[in-house]
């Protein structure tokens, strides 16, 4: 009769598979945390290569709250991460002849040569008491490569609207990622 157990010194045949995938599951997950810090791209990262408009439907789902939005240089592109409390909502991302207010449509005072156009939804810019919980602005001056300001273009109906004065039309990728959410933006100079 056979043993369920292998002999001493010398490992099963299920236990040398499974020490391989534990060992290439474990380079995963390091891999996973290096890619989620936004601040760690390597300067010679390459810049985004496209133009094209981006909509992402997350209907049904609660609504995120923004805590805020940074933006710094990079190499090739100019990065804005938007943080969230909760999960990713839907977005858009559209170029727009000018940047208004939500809710009013008032054009917002700002010059640029060109103006990205970022929505969330279902999202939200103040918490259950109607307190700001992304501060400051509307118009926050980055003065990087292409990116001139960050505006926040509203909090109304469930969207929160975040507006890119750039000097020219460039190409952009969106990036999401979470532990602690965040959707990330970067436009090339």
């Amino acid at each position: 009769m056979r043993s369920s157990t292998p002999p001493r010194g010398r490992p099963s045949r299920v236990a040398v598979p499974l020490a391989c995938l534990a060992v290439l599951l474990a380079a995963c997950g390091t891999a996973q945390r290096t890619a989620t810090l936004p601040q760690q791209t390597p300067t010679g990262s390459a810049a985004p290569t496209s133009t094209a408009e981006v909509d992402v439907d997350r209907s049904g789902m609660e609504p995120a709250t923004v805590t805020g939005v940074r933006y710094a240089a990079h190499g090739q592109y100019d990065r804005v991460v938007v943080d969230l409390k909760g999960g990713v909502p839907g977005y858009s991302v559209k170029w727009v002849d000018e940047l208004v207010q939500d809710g009013s449509g008032k054009p917002i005072d700002v010059n640029g040569g060109a103006y990205l156009q970022l929505t969330l939804f279902p999202a939200n810019a103040h918490d259950e008491e109607g307190t700001p919980t992304w501060t400051g602005g509307p118009v926050y001056q980055a003065r990087l490569g292409n990116l001139a300001d960050v505006v926040r273009t509203g909090d109304f109906e469930a969207r929160v609207g975040i507006g890119l004065v750039l000097g020219r039309k460039a190409p952009f990728r969106v990036t999401e990622q979470g532990s602690p959410s965040r959707l990330i933006l970067d436009v090339a100079h």
